[in-house]
């Protein structure tokens, strides 16, 4: 990441004690040991090479009447995908592209990346406001800024049931996602390398390291909840968990028989429609299998997609 300070790095402090000088007809006796913070000459060449440079931040674009054009939702998308209103292919993404849809906030996709978000994690959204109030919406907030554009009401988080079963989509369907996509390598190489690493760089070295950190971020998640991995386990916990949500939708059309969806509906979706749709290209895909053995939760994927997208 660029220095604050400029490529150059940070200036020294005022308050730093200075090199003690010499006397001017005094030459130096030996070269200046290498310290800690030396740069080795192999990796000074590349950095020669490729200086560092800090840009500054693009403004939000504006219409003539000092507006931005359109709310923009920032998620992580093919550009093609993006122009098309396509879902993501990511679940979080995903679940608050879905929610605004359900609720009917107009808006714009944008491809981005974790760097490009303020709080460091996608999606975000630059809302069609006036420029003097135009701040970044992150993720947690979008819920409560748009029920306040449309003056809905989110019901569906009045029910006593749906933190529990909000908890199955966030530890045991999230984590079997998890192995899924970043840990079997037959998915990584050919779905996950796809999507967030191959667009990000095309450097062999750049995307080897960003590999290496992609599956070790999701196995240090995977391990926060069990001293060991087991896909087998993580695939029973998954399945009793989709078995848990066909109980719930039952024959309704949207969870907690509501007349039209919301969050809830947006979360499960978020899942379902990234197992069941093909554009995916899953090598491996053993939760699809499990969630197809629920014919509700396949319409209720199907539905949403055929409406909202």
């Amino acid at each position: 990441m660029p220095s604050k300070n400029g490529a150059d790095g940070p200036a020294p402090a005022e308050n730093e004690p200075q090199p003690e000088s010499r006397p001017p007809s005094s030459p130096p006796t030996q070269l200046p040991k290498r310290t800690l913070f030396s740069v080795p000459t192999p990796i000074k060449q590349i950095f020669d090479r490729f200086p560092l440079v800090t840009y500054n931040a693009d403004e939000a674009p504006k219409g003539h009447t000092g507006q931005s054009i359109r709310n923009r939702l920032f998620v992580f998308i093919d550009p093609d995908d993006a122009r098309k209103g396509a879902p993501s292919f990511n679940p979080q993404c995903l679940k608050w592209q879905s929610y605004l849809k359900f609720v009917g906030i107009d808006f714009d996709l944008v491809p981005s990346n974790n760097h490009a978000s303020p709080t460091g994690a996608l999606p975000f959204l630059y809302p069609a406001l006036p420029a003097d109030s135009l701040d970044p919406i992150p993720s947690n907030k979008l819920q409560k800024w748009a029920i306040e554009e449309v003056h809905c009401e989110e019901e569906q988080q009045l029910n006593v049931r749906f933190d529990v079963y909000m908890s199955l989509l966030d530890q045991r369907i999230r984590t079997a996602w998890l192995y899924q996509f970043y840990l079997n390598e037959l998915n990584f190489d050919k779905v996950a390398r796809k999507r967030y690493i191959d667009p990000s760089t095309s450097n062999a070295i750049v995307q080897a390291t960003l590999a290496v950190q992609l599956q070790q971020a999701a196995r240090d998640e995977l391990l926060k909840h069990s001293n060991f991995i087991n896909v087998n386990d993580l695939e029973a916990d998954a399945d009793d968990a989709f078995q848990a949500l066909s109980t719930l939708l039952g024959t309704a059309e949207f969870f907690f028989d509501r007349d039209r969806p919301g969050l809830f509906d947006a979360s499960v979706f978020a899942y379902t429609h990234l197992l069941l749709d093909g554009s995916m290209k899953w090598k491996y895909n053993g939760l699809a299998r499990l969630l197809s053995k629920h014919e509700n939760l396949v319409q209720h994927q199907q539905r949403l997609f055929e409406k909202y997208f």
